[in-house]
């Protein structure tokens, strides 16, 4: 498929990469001779980052010292919030609206005290923006998300009618590529297992597993589609570059389904690891554009995340609705 416009992103990641990347004398390398991308990586502290840049900061990436030392504030009284009146052995909460609800997960999961001085995860176009979606992305993004509680049949009383009403999301079959690699609430972790020809990535959201292949392998046929996509990976230089077809048309990328192609990069800095993908789907968005993560070592063993709701919760769910119904 073209690459119309992901250039865009290569100039980007020149720019933002290079300072870091020249800081390491040499990248590490596997006994093979590719370079070296294993371990587990979080994006943890980029969950302060908005996606895309408040308009104030114009096409500024960094914060300032006194900007980043405000957002730490604000998370800190955000994280002393959480943990009001919770108590950490019985999970009772005295104070339900502190997390949110009866059912949110108790504080301690939550991953929001560490801030990062980045003004938004997009960084191309230059002003960190979402291009306008098309009118044809619009359309998909409405009927994607009908019934989910994303888009709100559960508050305005919309019965759900089975399981395809909700998101793969929320049945606990994947969260989707690229999302599953951007923080949310908790679970910020990403391990990356290489070997001779593939490299493999495995989300803790979900503990979803991609696997890349590195030998040259052309993509799969047109027909073959998977939530997940096609990935075909390369290197240049110390980047891994993979490119990413064949989305199944379930998939749901904000609003972007079986036309999306993206190009990932992964590359090793000084301070860990960079991820940027660049979005090229002319019928979703009017133009490309780029989003990136700046990912530091995670020492921690990342644990399997059981996601129960696609097994308890739907079931709930739905015979509500049919309760409802009667």
């Amino acid at each position: 498929m073209p690459h119309k416009g992901l250039h865009l992103a290569g100039l980007v990641t020149l720019i933002t990469v290079g300072a870091a990347h020249a800081a390491l004398a040499q990248s590490p390398r596997t006994p093979w001779g590719d370079p070296d991308l294993q371990g587990t990586w979080t994006s943890e502290a980029e969950l302060s980052v908005p996606f895309e840049r408040p308009r104030e900061y114009g096409n500024r990436q960094r914060l300032t010292d006194a900007e980043l030392a405000a957002r730490q504030a604000t998370l800190q009284k955000q994280s002393a919030s959480d943990n009001a009146d919770f108590d950490l052995e019985t999970a009772d909460r005295s104070n339900a609206g502190a997390v949110g609800s009866a059912t949110s997960p108790p504080p301690h999961w939550l991953e929001r005290g560490k801030a990062s001085p980045r003004t938004s995860m997009v960084i191309a176009p230059p002003d960190g923006r979402l291009p306008a979606m098309t009118d044809e992305g619009r359309q998909r993004l409405r009927q994607l998300r009908a019934g989910t509680f994303a888009g709100g049949a559960f508050n305005s009383g919309a019965a759900f009618k089975g399981p395809e009403d909700l998101s793969l999301w929320e049945r606990c079959i994947t969260r989707g590529v690229p999302s599953a690699i951007f923080p949310t609430v908790y679970n910020a972790n990403t391990q990356i297992v290489q070997a001779p020809g593939v490299v493999a990535i495995t989300y803790e959201m979900i503990h979803d597993t991609r696997i890349v292949f590195t030998d040259g392998r052309t993509h799969v046929g047109g027909a073959i589609r998977g939530y997940h996509g096609d990935s075909r990976g390369h290197w240049e230089g110390d980047t891994l570059v993979v490119d990413v077809t064949n989305f199944s048309p379930k998939a749901d990328y904000r609003g972007a389904g079986d036309t999306l192609h993206l190009v990932e990069r992964f590359t090793r800095t000084a301070t860990g690891l960079r991820y940027e993908v660049s979005v090229d789907d002319p019928h979703t968005w009017t133009g490309p554009w780029t989003a990136a993560l700046e990912m530091a070592a995670q020492p921690e063993a990342m644990f399997e995340y059981a996601c129960h709701e696609g097994n308890n919760s739907m079931r709930n769910i739905l015979s509500g609705a049919r309760a409802a119904e009667r």
